[in-house]
């Protein structure tokens, strides 16, 4: 098999990889080595898509979580994680130790795609909106908290690009705010300052929607 195909297969499995378990051959290769992504890196400048392999089973999840959460959409965020990794086969050999860790390069690509399109117009697909689900008693207490989650998204949604992204990785990805300074190529002072004026703003956001809260938390 030659290698156009080998990184073609691979990089079509990654929604499959997201859903469930990567292969267990592929798993047992990769763990036991144990090898460092640097180690791995040397490994894919000389072809070796196990190496490849190994390096999409190790990041994949993360990167997808990054990219779903930025985006809001599985199929979008599906595109954007293969491209990133179809960008790292394509770029093998490429790599300069030292420069920076592979998983921070990877999170800075992974977030730039996904502000890039996010920026580009959307068509909604009327098709696409399910069908109002039935209320029941036992379901009551769930669609609740559906709303305020739903409210929570919106509100994060409309806060500026730089402040959604510094939130997004602070508090869903649970990074320092070093690493999310390496991700997005800031001083570590800026990104809590982007922190601070992004819970201000998420407050400001919240207290105007207040009555909805409260409406979606009350008794019918």
């Amino acid at each position: 098999m030659t290698y156009a195909l080998q990184i073609a297969d691979a990089v079509e499995t990654m929604p499959a990889q997201i859903e469930a378990a990567e292969d267990s051959q592929m798993l047992d290769a990769c763990e036991p080595a144990g090898d460092s992504d640097d180690e791995l890196l040397d490994r894919l400048a000389a072809n070796d898509e196990m190496a490849f392999r190994c390096l999409v089973e190790r990041h994949i999840d993360r990167a997808f979580g990054i990219a779903l959460r930025l985006l809001g959409s599985r199929a979008d965020a599906e595109d954007v994680v293969q491209d990133t990794m179809l960008k790292v086969w394509t770029h093998r050999g490429q790599w300069e130790h030292g420069r920076a860790k592979f998983s921070t390069w990877l999170y800075r690509v992974v977030t730039n795609r996904c502000i890039d399109l996010h920026r580009r117009p959307r068509t909604d697909n009327v098709d696409s909106v399910p069908e109002p689900a039935d209320i029941k008693p036992d379901a009551f207490s769930t669609m609740q908290r559906d709303e305020v989650a739903k409210l929570l998204e919106t509100a994060m949604q409309r806060l500026p690009e730089q402040q959604r992204v510094a939130v997004i990785l602070s508090y869903h990805e649970n990074m320092s705010n070093g690493d999310i300074a390496e991700v997005m190529n800031t001083t570590v002072s800026a990104v809590e300052s982007l922190l601070k004026r992004g819970r201000q703003q998420l407050r400001e956001i919240l207290r105007r929607h207040e009555p909805d809260i409260l409406h979606s938390l009350s008794d019918c």
